[in-house]
């Protein structure tokens, strides 16, 4: 019998710790977590399902408008954002009381305040001392915050879905997907929106083709975009504030300004010295690929070992930690053509490689594109146009990668990830018969 109060403790009830604490419970550990926020973590909390949902709500200011076209009659129209908000948070307390049930149906034990560890085998939460044989942190990341003058006056994804009211302005720092996505959001919503980026392009690392399309279609909507733009300081005035930066001569005025540079992993005050517990140089936890720190019985998951930072992959790791440690069920997380997707307006889907990756991964390769209007926006009378890309391996017809926007991309690209990750040829795409009238139907019909 074990000396340890737990098999297994875990410090972060977000999406890989609960899956983790989940899985290690079905096979019998003793297992608890200790969440100092609400269970469920960024995603269910304060990321992914909250954002898409705001998503959701703002694409009707373009569906109530195209409703015309398609015959029906509309009365007067209006937008109240309480209404949305509220609802959206209503749908995030249901998912996190699931997630609370779920962890208790399994015999979890749940902690609910800040874990803090003690050594290598010991943990303190709110005064209390409790020991455990393995340890998992699962404590994800947050938005990261530029140390300029004024950064006070800004906010983070973490607070935008609690606003009291929309802005009139909302001026929004960084170029990458949480940007571009609550770009899309407050637009739709009627807000004037101004994207300021450090650098010179949206959408680092996704293929050009993509963004430059994204970047078009934003600036023909009416967003601002500022490229190569550092802020300098942020003023609080009577009526709003003022961004100061490098590359205007006036300030920027808004009502808003909302923060999103990037993410950091939650590191700070766990206590990873007290256990010797060594970071990478990214200030990530750094593990090998069974998730296992340079402490033998202390291990990491998701965002806070800065891997891939997105909430499936923390799911996998989760998982497969589980399986293997007490599963009797050793397996690892396979991080080859991980698909990934930018909730913008349109939205981007994304797998496997670039062509610039491609051809310098792969050499000869050939690249197939289909530039096209959805049938949804010819009726409608919108001129935007969906992009699709692949990227084949010259030499032996392999797709290895595929790119898009447009309506439901998405929603398109989990089933050609699905492809991809198999290796089919682009002989074989050919060869699969087209599912008319549809916007997928183009993945098959590229010569």
């Amino acid at each position: 019998m074990s000396t340890y109060d737990y098999d297994l403790f875990v410090i972060g009830a977000g999406s890989g710790g609960v899956r983790a604490s989940r899985i290690a419970a079905g096979h019998g550990a003793r297992v608890a977590v200790a969440e100092e926020h609400r269970v469920g973590g960024t995603c269910v909390i304060r990321g992914c399902v909250p954002k898409k949902l705001l998503v959701y709500g703002a694409h009707f200011a373009e569906d109530l408008v195209d409703a015309r076209r398609f015959g029906w009659t509309l009365g007067s129209k209006g937008f109240d954002w309480p209404t949305l908000r509220d609802n959206v948070l209503a749908e995030v307390d249901r998912l996190n009381a699931i997630y609370q049930t779920n962890l208790d149906a399994q015999k979890v034990t749940t902690y609910h305040g800040r874990a803090v560890i003690t050594g290598a085998h010991s943990v303190e939460v709110d005064g209390k001392e409790i020991t455990f044989d393995k340890l998992l942190i699962a404590t994800g990341a947050r938005p990261a915050l530029p140390t300029i003058e004024g950064v006070e006056h800004g906010i983070t994804s973490n607070e935008v879905f609690h606003l009291d009211k929309l802005p009139k302005k909302v001026v929004i720092a960084g170029g990458g997907y949480i940007a571009n996505e609550f770009a899309g959001i407050f637009h739709e919503l009627g807000v004037h929106v101004t994207l300021v980026n450090r650098g010179d392009t949206i959408l680092r690392g996704w293929e050009p083709a993509l963004r430059d399309r994204l970047l078009t279609i934003s600036m023909t909507k009416g967003i601002n975009f500022r490229f190569n733009c550092n802020f300098q300081r942020i003023e609080k005035t009577a009526d709003g504030l003022l961004i100061h930066t490098d590359c205007d001569e006036e300030p920027i005025e808004t009502d808003l300004l909302l923060f999103a540079v990037g993410r950091r992993p939650n590191i700070e005050g766990l206590g990873l010295e007290t256990a010797g517990v060594a970071l990478d140089d990214r200030g990530a936890i750094a593990v090998d690929a069974n998730s296992r720190t340079n402490v033998e019985n202390i291990f990491a998951v998701g965002d806070v070992t800065d891997r891939i930072q997105l909430t499936p992959i923390a799911i996998r790791e989760g998982h497969a930690f589980a399986d293997s440690q007490f599963g009797n069920k050793p397996w690892t997380v396979d991080y080859d053509c991980v698909p990934s997707a930018v909730f913008a307006n349109p939205p981007l889907g994304s797998v496997g490689m670039t062509e610039a990756h491609a051809r310098n991964t792969l050499g000869t390769v050939k690249v197939y594109t289909s530039d096209f209007r959805p049938m949804r926006n010819v009726l409608a009378n919108r001129n935007e146009r969906a992009l699709y890309k692949l990227v084949v391996d010259s030499a032996s017809d392999r797709v290895v990668g595929a790119h898009m926007i447009g309506p439901d991309a998405p929603e398109v690209l989990q089933a050609v990830a699905i492809a991809i990750k198999a290796k089919l040829t682009k002989a074989q795409f050919d060869d699969t018969v087209a599912l008319h009238p549809t916007m997928s139907e183009e993945l098959v019909l590229m010569r």
